[in-house]
């Protein structure tokens, strides 16, 4: 066991304007169940307890791509085996592929709402 008073990250929660449309996208894309669903909050869950949020957020912004200003905070990077398969995926989903691009081992996507991700060969891991 370790030390009373580490934290361990449960969740990770994602604002949005749309919560039914995060969460359909980010769970066929990962392959994740939807667990709890509401119009202001929805929950997914996948392999090792691993659990992803969003949560409604009136007058939500998405963040820039590229994003100077640094609002963008975070991104997910997703290995995948076959990265041109998971981009198709990802859009026929409702990703769009970001302009620009970064380079030719990484493909940056942005989901419904706005959020920037990132998919590369699970190989690179």
């Amino acid at each position: 066991m370790g030390d009373m008073s580490t934290a361990e990250l449960k969740m990770m929660t994602l604002d949005c304007a749309d919560v039914a449309a995060e969460a359909t996208f980010w769970s066929q894309l990962l392959g994740w169940d939807v667990v709890a669903q509401e119009e202001e909050y929805a929950m997914l869950t996948g392999p090792g307890g691993a659990a992803l949020g969003f949560g409604l957020v009136a007058g939500y912004e998405a963040p820039a791509w590229p994003n100077e200003r640094g609002s963008k905070q975070f991104h997910f990077d997703l290995g995948c085996d076959d990265v041109d398969a998971a981009e198709a995926r990802a859009v026929e989903l409702g990703a769009t592929l970001a302009d620009p691009q970064p380079g030719e081992t990484w493909r940056v996507l942005i989901d419904p709402a706005g959020h920037p991700f990132c998919l590369t060969a699970a190989a690179n891991w």
